[in-house]
């Protein structure tokens, strides 16, 4: 079963820390590759999908964004169709709806003329340029100059599909520890031992998928990441029911290329309702979602961080725009009426809200690509932001071929 109990005098030979999506995707992976591998997967809270997963609003992305040839454009195309059929394979609840991408003003035109590019040039099929007109034939409410409609996002529930590959990884073998944060590390004869708080756990390498800890897990282990995590908080309305007519599948508006967040957007969620959101404000806790969270040593981790003030010296008016709209409402809102003029204050009610674990190098660079530093017996996924819950079964299975080449014969 799912357990959190005491350590095992079992040597395993491969450890993986942190119960994520993309850690049971490499868990799955692994195991699939290898089914006779002694793996042990340790999770620090007392359920699986507790932090970007379980907060994550359920789209599967296209690859649009993504910089052609970079590891996000692979992953993402690659993951999101090996994602649909995991769904349909295990009767998982998902739907490749659509979305549109809507430019409001004219300047905004060449980066959509961008966006298209890198469609194409990563595979994507079936976009189509929209006039305004042509907008409302897919959202009959929204508003915009001009357009692209990508049938191939999707949305699904990303904590449905964590609960299946980790059903998946036990009942192949592994052993599945919640509650089992990992506090303390050390080489051991033959290999490595981990302190955890369910006990001791012995391993002959690691692979840390540890989200929001990653980097603070690789410095345990005594690797220099060469990166810094900074958790940025994104907040969520919801629209009321009797409005939900507005949205017919996601608007996004034109995203800032310098900055990797894709702006608010509407979201409908594969079991009901819009999502609006989200803006990107800097978080004080690593794991802090409500605005009054706050852990002195994470945030100042984060402000001792010279990358960090270069980063805010170069962001900070797009910063103070985030943090004016997470304080007032009305700013949200009318980020919102944008795209759907039609929107009223009365229209949405606080939702949830997630912490992206965003990857800054010293020089204050957010890392746009995903980011994996390999050590002797370890590898430490460092940077797996969005779209990393879309790309996580391409993430896993990419880990696990690494796995068999740098960790050598594992039984």
């Amino acid at each position: 079963m799912i357990d959190g109990s005491t350590m095992s005098d079992v040597t395993y030979d491969i450890a993986v820390i942190g119960g994520g999506i993309v850690g049971l995707a490499t868990a799955h992976a692994l195991l699939k590759a290898k089914p006779s591998l002694r793996l042990v997967l340790l999770e620090a809270e007392d359920r699986y999908a507790a932090h970007q997963t379980g907060h994550n609003s359920g789209v599967i992305h296209s690859g649009l964004y993504y910089k052609p040839g970079s590891l996000k454009a692979q992953y993402c195309v690659e993951g999101r169709e090996a994602m649909y059929r995991f769904c349909a394979e295990h009767g998982i609840r998902h739907e490749r709806c659509g979305k549109i991408v809507v430019a409001t003003q004219e300047s905004e035109f060449p980066r959509l003329e961008e966006l298209h590019r890198r469609g194409e040039a990563n595979g994507l099929t079936g976009i189509r340029w929209l006039t305004s007109e042509a907008i409302r034939e897919y959202e009959p409410h929204a508003s915009g100059l001009r357009g692209l409609h990508v049938p191939d996002t999707g949305i699904v529930d990303y904590k449905a599909v964590a609960s299946r590959l980790a059903r998946l990884a036990q009942d192949r073998g592994c052993r599945m520890m919640v509650a089992s944060r990992v506090v303390g590390f050390r080489n051991a004869s033959g290999g490595l031992l981990l302190e955890t708080y369910a006990g001791e756990v012995r391993c002959r390498a690691l692979v840390n998928c540890g989200g929001l800890q990653s980097d603070r897990v690789a410095r345990m282990c005594g690797v220099d990441p060469g990166v810094r995590i900074v958790p940025f908080r994104g907040e969520y309305y919801e629209l009321i029911p009797s409005r939900r007519f507005l949205v017919t599948n996601l608007i996004y508006p034109v995203p800032d290329p310098s900055f990797p967040f894709l702006g608010v957007h509407f979201t409908r969620m594969v079991e009901g309702g819009i999502e609006a959101g989200p803006n990107a404000v800097l978080a004080f806790k690593r794991e802090g979602y409500l605005k009054t969270d706050i852990r002195l040593r994470d945030l100042a981790d984060t402000l001792s961080y010279p990358g960090f003030w270069r980063m805010a010296g170069h962001y900070w008016k797009t910063g103070m725009g985030e943090m004016w709209r997470s304080l007032s409402k009305r700013a949200f809102v009318k980020a919102l009426q944008r795209l759907l003029p039609e929107l009223r204050m009365e229209d949405v009610v606080a939702s949830g809200s997630g912490v992206r674990a965003q990857a800054m190098d010293p020089s204050g660079k957010l890392l746009d690509d995903f980011h994996v530093v390999r050590a002797p017996r370890m590898i430490h996924v460092l940077n797996a932001p969005s779209p990393a819950a879309t790309s996580s079964l391409r993430i896993g299975a990419a880990i696990a071929e690494m796995a068999s080449q740098h960790f050598g014969e594992m039984r």
